[in-house]
């Protein structure tokens, strides 16, 4: 049983305090917290166990876009249960209201407020489908924030009970408005990957999510099935998927909430490659570092390679730098930070950068070398191999138009030198 729910921003500050029980939790725990973050990660949340104990709590944080979903409780509790519903808060925020910041927040200060009483009740998960909580809750827009100036009132509460509560299954209304009789099947993966200096490949693996968005008439029955289900590791589930034909034949049988959700997580581990390569060479000597970063593909995906990047932090001790790059544009960044926008690789000609690092004096080699941190995204392959076989829809009118792509993005790709 969770007792309360802190959002903080990125200094600490408490942006929102929501106590979910009789008993208050007093902010001076997120002051401790926000201590142990200081002593244990330089001030980095995200670095940060996402289980904590104090003295007097046992907390939960995930952290989200610079903020810290923070979550306490004096008595033992499954700690997944704690960070999911933490983690599925932050979710229906972001699709609430478009984005996640501190400046949101704080300009959204009722509605976040509201949609936390409305999620957990004396303590415990209540509603978090955000079809459900839209019926509930209005989503923010000009008129109504310009009234709530004027009157003082909030005028995002609902007068009625959503149709939900009238529905045998709870996430999802017995009549749905505006359906177009459609259902889209979307696979979106990170790829996640280590290459250590002598260019070996240490880690590589895709997290990713199923996402549908379904805008069906009446009460569908949904199954979904995977041509390689076999690859797939340490899946969860949204609560409408049935877990036994899952659990026997690797088969996703579900009845949909309306709308945009997130049906299963998954990840594949131990791929074999990726499909681009970042090769960096750096060598000092006499107070001057010598940069040289090549990047190509090497495993063709059969879809074109865009929005890519390159960046690294600049070694200490480093007077000037002096960069270029044959393609795409590099700029130092405030925080001495090389970013290195290259965009597509062209056919013609392998992108690279290259340039020379002016050590400070008295420093005659360089002794710390960066790692490069890199990112892309490809419409339309999912790098896990994982494809879907068939989507079936029962109990509707007429036979719905289905579609189905893929993505997959970087995540945290990291090339050292």
């Amino acid at each position: 049983m969770l007792q309360c729910v802190f959002l903080l921003s990125d200094s600490g500050e408490v942006m929102v305090e929501k106590q979910m029980t009789a008993h208050r939790v007093d902010r001076a725990i997120c002051g401790w917290f926000w201590e142990y973050v200081l002593a244990h990660a330089a001030g980095d949340p995200s670095k940060v166990l996402q289980v904590v104990v104090s003295p007097t709590h046992y907390l939960f944080q995930v952290y989200r876009h610079g903020v810290t979903f923070l979550a306490c409780t004096q008595v033992e509790m499954p700690p997944l249960m704690a960070i999911e519903f933490l983690s599925r808060v932050a979710d229906v925020l972001t699709d609430y209201l478009g984005d996640l910041n501190e400046d949101i927040i704080k300009d959204n200060f009722v509605i976040v407020y509201q949609i936390l009483d409305e999620m957990m009740d004396n303590g415990f998960p209540l509603t978090t489908e955000p079809n459900i909580l839209k019926e509930m809750i209005a989503q923010p827009n000009i008129v109504s924030k310009m009234l709530n100036v004027v009157t003082g009132k909030s005028s995002a509460i609902g007068n009625k009970l959503p149709d939900a509560t009238a529905s045998f299954v709870h996430w999802r209304t017995t009549v749905v408005k505006d359906a177009s009789n459609e259902a889209y099947v979307s696979i979106v993966e990170e790829l996640d990957a280590c290459v250590n200096r002598e260019g070996v490949l240490v880690k590589c693996e895709a997290c990713g999510d199923i996402v549908v968005n379904s805008s069906l008439p009446g009460v569908p029955e949904l199954t979904l099935s995977f041509a390689n289900p076999t690859i797939i590791n340490d899946v969860r589930f949204h609560p409408c998927v049935r877990f036994r034909p899952w659990e026997s034949s690797q088969i996703l049988s579900f009845v949909p909430p309306d709308g945009q959700f997130k049906l299963m997580s998954y990840r594949v581990k131990k791929l074999k490659t990726t499909p681009i390569y970042v090769k960096p060479q750096l060598s000092s000597d006499l107070g001057n570092c010598r940069v040289n970063v090549m990047v190509g593909i090497r495993n063709d995906p059969g879809k074109p390679i865009d929005s890519i990047t390159v960046q690294f932090q600049l070694p200490p001790l480093i007077a000037s730098a002096d960069l270029t790059a044959n393609h795409g544009t590099v700029d130092i960044l405030a925080d001495q930070t090389c970013l290195w926008t290259i965009g597509h690789i062209p056919k013609d000609k392998a992108p690279s950068l290259s340039g020379n690092l002016r050590l400070e004096e008295g420093l005659a080699h360089l002794h710390v070398f960066p790692t490069f941190q890199v990112k892309f995204r490809i419409m339309g392959v999912a790098l896990s191999g994982l494809q879907i076989d068939r989507l079936e829809v029962k109990n509707t009118p007429s036979a719905p138009y289905k579609g189905f792509r893929a993505q997959t993005q970087a995540g945290r790709y990291e090339v050292r030198s």
